[in-house]
């Protein structure tokens, strides 16, 4: 892959699922890929979010440590969008023209400023293009 793309919260919670192990490797693969060549992206809210839900909502949550391991490792590096008053405006937009929620709409918004030809999540329309922006479920059929 050549082109960047952009991951949203749930890759990085099935890279944590071992209720659904097709899913947890097809996210790992992912992830491990996105640092490997360095065309993958987050954003601070894909951070956030991944990090509330890793230490109230797994059935084993992580530890604090281990959460801040991840952090250092995989969602820091990866983290190339980050607040502004411009990213709201655009997530404003999107989400008015394209009837999204606010934070879905801050996560496309923040794949188009990160300049990404791929969303990849499975909260989206499967195909569906916003603008320049493709989005792809990758684990459609797991």
């Amino acid at each position: 892959m050549s082109a960047k793309y952009f991951f949203d919260t749930n890759v990085f919670v099935y890279a944590f699922d071992a209720s659904s192990p097709k899913k947890r490797d097809t996210a790992r693969k992912l992830i491990a890929s996105a640092l490997d060549e360095g065309t993958g992206i987050i954003s601070y809210q894909v951070a956030q979010e991944f990090l509330n839900v890793s230490l109230r909502k797994f059935a084993v949550p992580l530890s604090g440590k281990d959460a801040g391991k991840f952090l250092d490792t995989v969602l820091e590096p990866l983290c190339e969008v980050y607040p502004s008053a411009e990213l709201f405006h655009a997530a404003l937009d999107i989400g008015e023209r394209w009837r999204l929620s606010f934070y879905d709409a801050l996560i496309v918004a923040a794949a188009l400023e990160g300049r990404c030809a791929i969303l990849y999540s499975e909260d989206f329309q499967d195909t569906q293009t916003i603008r320049d922006l493709r989005i792809e479920n990758p684990f459609k059929g797991l």
